[in-house]
Order: structure tokens, then sequence, then C-alpha cells
């Protein structure tokens, strides 16, 4: 597991008024003084040149920072920090003495926080609602869109519940598609501001060539559903945003977590979905990640993926039947049977997944989408072995 974030040590330059500020790294010592000074390069050598907004260097190489510059801002970043990559972009904290990795020009998981609030409260959430002002969060990605090369490939806007926004998430999304304009983008959305008509139709006139939003339903049971996100009206305000977009042709994924409060009915919500929402884009069936409220309600969550198994085949025949895109995700490939096998993903970012000790022999590994690094340690299933393939 990646640390995105962490404390840094700093040497010299930093104005205490200073609360944030976003810089993208570099380790070309030649690069012009009109770009370096809004540049942060990551010191690995001898020679030094002057001119660059802001200096970095790991803790066992500290010695490479520039001496006699009092007025250069310089910062030490721990050892864990040595994934850093020129392209990538940092926020440094000056007052908190903190940084984070906020895009990394090597990875494909770019993933954007935008709030923290949200109108559900599910039992499963990995990102725990606050109700607080945070918008210097969406302050902060409006500076960092442009920012980003225009060779990212794909990223994905999340909270809390984006939506919230309103207007303003459409004129993100509008700068997006302005700035990188060959990106894919995903929102991750619980659906329910676009059974708004006038919301969907701001949102479908975007025209974003690759937009799509993914949008999390637990049950055919409103009762269910709305149980799952502790949301009143929950269930029908997110079909009637789905019917929404899709009457306005935008791209929709559903999402479904499986766990033991929804597991029992997953046939019969993929059959639901085959007869009434056909027309979406993708299903992905989400095995848990145990981080956040998981944790606390995991009692309540918890059943071995390999207990499931028979019902996940039996759903994923549904959906293949209605010809519906569906994937599997957060799976261990051992765990599920062998037609289930092909619909899997490994969609665990990179900075957050790791495998067991008893992986390393598997054949399948390479394939295989392993297991989130926040909740390994405290369950997975009891059946968990290498695959051999003759």
């Amino acid at each position: 597991m990646l640390q995105l974030s962490g404390k840094f040590v700093a040497t010299a330059g930093f104005s205490d008024q200073l609360a944030r500020m976003l810089i993208r790294v570099s380790t070309n010592h030649a690069l012009p003084k009109a770009l370096a000074v809004n540049t942060a390069l990551l010191c690995g050598g001898a020679d030094v040149p002057e001119g660059f907004g802001l200096y970095l260097a790991l803790e066992s190489s500290r010695q490479c920072l520039p001496e006699g510059r009092s007025a250069a801002a310089m910062a030490v970043l721990p050892d864990s920090a040595q994934f850093i990559h020129d392209g990538d972009i940092v926020r440094v904290s000056p007052r908190a003495g903190t940084y984070r990795v906020v895009f990394r020009s090597q990875s494909p998981h770019t993933s954007i926080l935008l709030t923290e609030r949200c109108n559900h409260y599910c039992l499963m959430c990995s990102q725990p609602p606050r109700d607080v002002d945070d918008d210097w969060i969406m302050d902060e990605v409006e500076r960092l869109i442009p920012m980003i090369p225009l060779s990212a490939r794909e990223i994905g806007f999340t909270g809390g519940e984006p939506t919230l926004y309103g207007e303003r998430l459409i004129r993100l999304l509008e700068q997006t598609k302005r700035y990188l304009p060959r990106t894919a983008v995903h929102v991750l959305s619980n659906g329910r501001r676009f059974c708004d008509i006038a919301f969907a139709q701001a949102y479908a006139a975007i025209e974003h060539p690759d937009l799509m939003v993914g949008i999390p339903l637990y049950s055919d049971d409103p009762v269910r559903h709305n149980y799952v996100v502790q949301a009143k009206d929950a269930f029908d305000e997110t079909i009637r945003g789905i019917l929404n977009l899709k009457r306005l042709k935008q791209r929709v994924e559903l999402r479904v977590v499986l766990h033991l409060q929804t597991i029992d009915r997953l046939p019969q919500l993929a059959e639901f979905i085959g007869r009434n929402l056909l027309f979406v884009d993708q299903v992905a069936l989400m095995g848990l990640e145990i981080t956040g409220f998981t944790r606390g309600n995991l009692d309540k969550l918890w059943i071995d993926p390999f207990d499931y198994r028979e019902t996940l085949e039996r759903s994923v025949d549904i959906l293949a039947a209605y010809r519906i895109p569906t994937a599997v995700y957060n799976h261990q490939l051992c765990v599920v049977t062998d037609r289930v096998r092909p619909f899997c993903t490994k969609s665990i970012s990179d900075w957050k997944n790791e495998y067991l000790p008893t992986c390393s022999s598997c054949d399948a590994r390479s394939e295989c989408g392993g297991f989130f690094s926040s909740g390994v340690k405290y369950r997975h299933s009891d059946h968990i072995r290498p695959v051999v393939r003759m």
C-alpha cells in the first residue's frame, strides 16, 4: 500500500500565512525559469539549480537540498514517498506540516474527492459523511484540473455526494471537458439529484464525449435499499434519476455492494434490472471495502464471498441473459466460480491494493484484483487458496 499522504519537515522558505498549495513535481533541472517558479523540483543529486518554487527531497537524500537559499521553500519527505514521480501533483500544507499526492502521473487510478458531505448514511460507507463546510475542496479541484496532463486516461469524482454542489458540479464537468477533452470521467453519485429533470438536463447539456455516472442500487425492494443507505425515499428518487439520465441518453453504471443485507435478494435485483433498467450501460457487483462505517457495522454486513458464490453466479447469469454488460469488482478469483471469473475485474486502485502471502504461488495472481490494504487485516474469506493451472 502506497502512503499518499504524510508529514514533512520544512527546512526553509515557507510563509506562515500559506495554508495550502498545489504544485507539480519535476525532476528536470533544465526546466525554463518561467515554468520552474511554479514547480517543485524533486532533488536527487548535486548542482541543484535556482528558481524553483519548491525543493523536495526524501529523508535519505536530504543532503541534496540546496544550501544557502533561505528564500527558497524546501521540504523533506519521508522515504515512504519515494514513489513520487515526475509529473505528479502534490498538495503541501505548511501550517499543518503535511503533504498529499493528489495526482499520480504513472497511475491509471485517479480518484478526486469533491466533498465529505452526503445525504446518505450508508451502512458500509468507506468515506463517512461529515456535515461540514468543505467548499475549499472544490476550490482546490478547480485549480487542479488545469494542471493534470492531457495524457490522463481517466479521472473519477467522488464524495460524499458530488451533486450537492448543484450548478457548481456542472461547471466543474464543463471545465474538465475543456482542459481534458480526451480523458474519461466517472462521477460517483447516489443519483437522487438527477430526479430533478432540470439538473439532469444541465448535466446532459455538457455533452462530454466520455462521461459516466456510477449510481448504487442495493435492492429491488425499496425498503431494503432505503435501510442500507439510511435515507427516506432514496429508492424512488434514485430510480427516477436513472430514468431521467437514460431518457437524456447519458451513460449510467449501476453499482451493487454485496453484503449480508443485500446478498439474499441479489438474483431478484438482477431480474429487476433486466426487466426495468435494461438500458443501463453496465452493472458492477462489488465486494466490501472494510473501512469507514463497514468496520463498525461488520457484524451486520460480513458474509464470506465463498459462501455466496452460487448466488453471485446465478445473478451474473441473469444479467448476462439480458445482455447487460456486467463486471465483478473487489473479489478474489479463488472465491468465485469458474463461470464468474471472466467477469472479474482488477478494480482496486493500485495505491491501496495488496495480496496475502499465500497468493505468491497463485497462477492467476496477475489477473486477480487482490485485497484492499485497509481491510485485509480485519476480515477476508476463509477460502483464499492459490489457483493452480495444469
